[in-house]
């Protein structure tokens, strides 16, 4: 004989209270799984700023020895900054008198080798070790100075234009050359009639009277300061800077100096500058290097 089993119906309140105990257990696992997923976030994103803190950046002993034989002393003096001549603009005038402190400044303009160490990426055009590094920002150039001087202990910086001024004219040893380091623009530059569209290895033309390369030619270098048309009016005469030095990282115009391999003989006068915004990044602008103390 076959047996009928009869369920009664759970009733209306049996079900809400099945209803509301489910939400709150459902409720209760995602705010579980919400708290452990923000834990494990905050641990690696604690992780990740532990290892930056603790990264160390490193230059080897023979490419540190290098780069320290190839900083310049420049001895303290004053100068003529800007041009009375029919060729400049207003922006380098008026001429005045600019006196500054020692310093001291690479010989060349920064390689490729050398960023790549301490950076560990090279975007350049016409890649090679010893050609200057290009195709980064001035905000690029700033963070490398930082790592640099964390793995050297030293304190380089991107040079005041002034600083690079009174370095291209030859210092104390100026003769006036047309360009850095003579009156014939090709002894001393990669420029529009000699480089073939291209920055070439540093050092291969005359140095000036300090013994410093490419300081005309080759690629445009950034400054420190601020472009300004009117910054010769403005600046003082004894270690002049145009800008801000507390607030280096706000977006700005910078000057540019020394010309370039795509410029012309006029375009790369020892006198002529120039502005980029700090942001941007081209194959004819690179640096060169400055430290106050060794």
């Amino acid at each position: 004989m076959n047996k009928f089993y009869i369920f009664s119906s759970p009733s209306l309140r049996a079900i809400l209270q099945f209803s509301i105990i489910t939400s709150l257990l459902f409720v209760s696992l995602v705010g579980h799984a919400k708290s452990v997923e923000a834990l494990i976030e905050s641990s690696a994103d604690k992780v990740e700023s532990e290892n930056k803190k603790q990264r160390v950046f490193s230059l080897p002993k023979p490419m540190l020895d290098e780069l320290m034989k190839n900083m310049v002393l420049v001895e303290a003096g004053s100068f003529a900054m800007g041009s009375d001549s029919p060729l400049a603009r207003n922006r380098e005038k008026p001429v005045r008198q600019v006196s500054l402190d020692a310093f001291y400044i690479g010989k060349y303009e920064l390689t490729q080798d050398l960023f790549e160490q301490i950076m560990g990426w090279n975007n350049s055009f016409f890649a090679c070790d010893k050609c200057p590094v290009n195709n980064i920002s001035w905000f690029n150039m700033l963070l490398f100075i930082e790592r640099l001087n964390s793995a050297t202990g030293k304190e380089f910086s991107l040079p005041t234009e002034a600083q690079w001024a009174y370095a291209a004219k030859g210092g104390n040893k100026s003769q006036n050359y047309r360009y850095s380091g003579s009156n014939n623009i090709n002894d001393v530059a990669w420029f529009a009639d000699n480089a073939k569209n291209k920055s070439h290895p540093v050092g291969l033309k005359k140095p000036n009277e300090l013994g410093l390369y490419d300081m005309t030619g080759n690629l445009w270098e950034f400054c420190l300061d601020d472009m300004s048309r009117q910054a010769y009016t403005f600046t003082e005469s004894h270690n002049p800077f145009m800008g801000d030095k507390e607030n280096l990282k706000q977006k700005a115009m910078k000057v540019i100096r020394g010309g370039g391999y795509e410029f012309s003989a006029t375009e790369n006068l020892v006198f002529m500058r120039d502005g980029a915004t700090n942001n941007v990044r081209m194959a004819d602008i690179g640096f060169r290097l400055v430290m106050s103390k060794i």
